[in-house]
């Protein structure tokens, strides 16, 4: 099955960038992730490229890839932060989100693991799913029947490298379809879009180009006050189930013309 990718990241209004992505693409397998270094605490941005370098430094496209490898792998990421921890003190509490696809092109599998508030949404038939859970207080309480207007999403309690670090939560091995699509991003990409906003795009496109950037003219109109990095997946046509010229979708997405 064909698979084509696109990836963004921005600064925003933020002094630098502490968002890391990375993807790989082989024969065999397939590996797309995103890291946010949490803000507030000195060295995220190292976190971030700790975590990315480490995981895909472990994998290799042209061979077969399974969930216990990926679990290893990440294992080996929060292991890595832990050293940079120790070998700069002024770092030592420095901690990464982390969001990652990982697929085996072989048999149509596909899996994800993410710790943090970092996210991955897919896409089947040109509906949304998000299929990860935030790591956050805001995502506890409202998971908990409590109102949660009032609280700051930023504030988690799992990310790699973290003082309670709970490690990262992996996700069931599931069956591929031609038309599937993802979407792997950090909460500075997703708090900026709706997700209803985002099902419209892919509804609109007919690549995968073409739906990342029809996402950041949404994203680009809001204030982005904080990094925001995204990797979109389409595996192989879902522009033939999605694309719909609806006037009505546009609208929704594209700004009015003058």
């Amino acid at each position: 099955m064909n698979i084509t990718f696109a990836s963004i990241t921005q600064q925003g209004a933020r002094e630098t960038n502490q968002d890391r992505l990375g993807t790989l693409l082989g024969e065999h397998s397939g590996c797309f992730v995103v890291c946010d270094g949490v803000a507030g605490l000195a060295g995220g941005q190292i976190a971030a490229k700790t975590a990315c370098d480490t995981l895909l430094s472990q994998l290799d496209g042209d061979r077969l890839l399974g969930p216990a490898q990926t679990q290893q792998a990440i294992e080996n990421c929060r292991l890595a932060i832990r050293e940079q921890q120790r070998i700069n003190p002024k770092f030592s509490q420095m901690s990464t989100t982390l969001a990652a696809l990982f697929i085996d092109r072989v048999h149509l599998l596909g899996w994800w693991a993410h710790a943090g508030d970092s996210r991955v949404y897919h896409f089947r038939r040109g509906y949304l799913h998000q299929v990860t859970r935030d790591h956050s207080l805001a995502q506890q309480m409202r998971e908990a029947g409590y109102e949660n207007a009032g609280i700051n999403s930023n504030l988690l309690y799992n990310a790699l490298g973290a003082e309670a670090e709970r490690g990262a939560t992996y996700s069931e091995l599931q069956s591929l379809e031609d038309g599937d699509a993802f979407l792997i991003c950090s909460d500075g990409f997703w708090l900026n879009i709706a997700t209803a906003e985002m099902e419209q795009a892919l509804r609109m496109v007919s690549d995968c180009d073409e739906w990342l950037s029809l996402m950041q003219e949404v994203v680009n109109r809001s204030a982005k006050s904080d990094n925001l990095s995204a990797v979109a997946v389409w595996l192989g046509s879902p522009q033939d189930a999605t694309l719909l010229f609806s006037s009505v979708d546009s609208a929704r997405v594209l700004p009015p013309r003058d």
